[in-house]
């Protein structure tokens, strides 16, 4: 166990998750013709049309009592690593244990903030990022975890799951060779299906922000958030900062290495002493970055945001399979990508390491490592662990942690073998006994009266039976679902109106066409049915969740009344929330929000006075800044100010 103080990631959001979460990465046409036609390729290769079939995860707050969290640990004489296996795996702890150091950033709170594609997602250590561009849907899930046979007989922790947004299993091996200053870990992602799919990964890192970064590149894909992707010299910027120590930026950006084809894959962030932490691996994993918050104000407040006041910040160093975290590979079917991660500590002269000579300091940072670490032993080991640890698939020795029942739905629909990476039937809980029942019987049973729909599933296998299974309300709900899922709105449309002609219970199937004529630009009949969902809503459910789909589905309701200029409406629908909802950060800003549309500034600018937080406010969210700035020609107060863009 590892006790922290921790926020509980309270409940899902009870909403299907019909929209992504903007456009933070998207490139213009102009923009993607001026890149490589490979990149460009993939960065157009299968973009998310929506979380479906993941759920937002937005239940949390940021009341953090101390709390004790499921941990691994796996060390031998020179390393110590602790794995949180309920929440996606992460590495919370990588110490070196001779000189008692810690080579990661390690967050010494679990605060979960808006930076997952659905939510919830918080800083530190090392994560494992698959699905799509951004932070996994799995940042705060658990995943299964056992222990198999590492190649050299000793234990190495298996965790492993199955991706909901591309549909693909993966897993993650550790493990520590006897007397090795470097934890091992192979990934490999596997295509069961006889369709091509999107592949996307990248190992995150945070390191403290005081180290300096090296990479193997004289340029670098600069992305930062005022979007765009363009190529720049690296280590000096525009203006001859040195960006490669992140305390030199003023603001958030990313620096995508171009490390040339041939050259060996490694990422660095050393202290003044020379010292610190190396990633590496096998050539695979293509893609190194750096992530900075830079030192301006909404930098540091995200900063303090996510860890805790009084903490040292952090930057990120990053490992993916393509040059930038834009792009997507494609699987061919029934296939499958493996690589070898190395992570350690390194050691280098401080003079040449961290002078101004860039390609001197990068030649002795690769020179520290071939001494610690030579190319040949990565190789070597990626080798033996996919002769011993893929390619022949030990069954688990001893299970150490569960993840979820997804897996083995599919297993079960698809008659899959995935030996190695067991998706047991027992591990099927109540969010798949629906659909179990729908593969068994053809038919797909309707939520218990008071409770809101089970979680959905899109993928094309199930689109198929949904669109043979009796034509009933729920059976509609969830085809609709399926349909918006893959692009064909207007067949989800008709498929909810079909539903609604008939069902007990409306406000799923409201709701659901409130937001297709939101996204189709109908402001007005959006307005009128999120409403209509409200007074549906009201009784249907039962139980705690009643509470928290209300509030739910009134935040965007009360959206929607006032992008539609029906503020009358909006005030309504706000005040029958309970009052322990609306002292909510989040309907606090929607107050706001409303007394200004009421023609309230001065009421509105009180709010702001009195205080508030936004607990699942969104990484780039500017609505803070901007509602200010209709209030007041004042200064943004420092709490608000999360604005990231220069």
């Amino acid at each position: 166990m590892l006790t922290l103080p921790a926020a509980p990631l309270g409940p899902d959001n009870p909403l299907p998750a019909l929209r992504t979460p903007g456009p933070a990465h998207a490139l213009g046409p102009e923009e993607l013709a001026a890149l490589p036609r490979e990149m460009a390729r993939g960065i157009g290769r299968a973009p998310l049309r929506s979380l479906l079939p993941a759920p937002v995860r937005d239940g949390y707050g940021r009341e953090r009592p101390e709390t004790a969290l499921d941990a691994l640990v796996l060390e031998n004489d020179r390393l110590r690593v602790t794995v949180l296996p309920g929440l996606g795996g992460r590495i919370h702890s990588l110490r070196h244990k001779p000189t008692g150091r810690e080579l990661v950033y390690r967050n010494p709170v679990f605060q979960p903030a808006a930076f997952a594609l659905n939510g919830a997602w918080f800083s530190g250590g090392i994560e494992w990022n698959t699905g799509a561009t951004g932070h996994t849907t799995l940042s705060c899930a658990p995943l299964h975890a056992a222990t198999v046979p590492a190649p050299d007989g000793t234990p190495m922790i298996r965790l492993w799951e199955w991706e909901r947004l591309r549909d693909l299993p993966f897993q993650v091996d550790l493990w520590l060779p006897e007397d090795s200053d470097f934890l091992l870990v192979g990934v490999r992602i596997r295509n069961p299906h006889e369709r091509p799919a999107p592949v996307y990964w990248w190992s995150n890192t945070a390191v403290p922000e005081r180290r300096r970064v090296l990479a193997p590149a004289d340029t670098a894909w600069h992305h930062g958030y005022e979007r765009g992707l363009r190529k720049v010299p690296v280590p000096a910027g525009e203006d001859g900062a040195d960006r490669s120590r992140p305390g030199r930026s003023t603001h958030a950006a990313d620096w995508f290495y171009d490390v040339p084809d041939g050259r060996r894959r490694w990422i660095a962030a050393l202290d003044e002493d020379g010292t610190g932490l190396v990633q590496t691996s096998t050539d695979a994993l293509r893609g190194r970055k750096l992530f900075v918050w830079g030192t301006g104000p909404g930098g540091r407040r995200w900063q303090e945001w996510l860890t805790a006041p009084g903490t040292d910040g952090y930057a990120e160093i990053q490992a993916g399979l393509a040059r930038t975290q834009l792009e997507h590979l494609e699987l061919v079917p029934e296939s499958e990508l493996s690589w070898l991660e190395a992570y350690g500590p390194l050691a280098a002269d401080p003079g040449a390491a961290l002078g101004t000579d860039w390609a001197a300091a990068r030649a002795e940072a690769e020179r520290s490592l071939d001494l610690a670490l030579p190319r040949t032993a990565v190789d070597a080991a990626h080798a033996a662990w996919r002769e011993r640890a893929a390619d022949t698939d030990p069954e688990p020795d001893a299970v150490l942690a569960a993840g979820s029942g997804w897996g083995a739905l599919e297993v079960l629909r698809a008659g899959l073998a995935l030996p190695g990476t067991p998706f047991p039937e027992a591990t099927l809980g109540a969010d798949q006994r629906p659909w179990r029942d729908l593969l068994r019987t053809g038919v797909l049973p309707p939520p218990a009266k008071g409770d809101v729909p089970f979680p959905p599933q899109t993928a094309p296998a199930w689109r198929d039976m949904l669109e043979t299974a009796p034509a009933d309300p729920a059976t509609e709900y969830h085809l609709g679902l399926a349909q918006w899922h893959a692009g064909d709105r207007a067949q989800a449309v008709r498929s909810w109106e079909r539903g609604l002609a008939g069902a007990a219970v409306r406000w799923p199937l409201l709701y659901c066409l409130a937001v297709a004529d939101r996204e189709d630009g109908h402001p007005e009949r959006a307005a009128h049915r999120f409403a209509e969902a409200c007074a549906e809503l009201d009784g249907a459910v039962d139980g705690p969740a009643a509470v928290t789909t209300a509030a739910a589905l009134t935040r965007e309701a009360v959206e929607a009344q006032l992008a539609a200029g029906r503020t009358d409406r909006a005030r309504a629908l706000w005040r029958a929330l309970p009052e322990e909802v609306r002292a909510g950060g989040a309907f606090r800003l929607l107050d706001a929000r409303i007394l200004l549309a009421e023609g309230r500034p001065a009421e509105a600018r009180a709010v702001f006075d009195a205080g508030f937080e936004v607990p699942d406010l969104r990484e780039g969210a500017e609505v803070l800044g901007e509602l200010w700035a209709r209030l007041t020609d004042e200064p943004l107060p420092a709490a608000y100010e999360f604005r990231m863009r220069p």
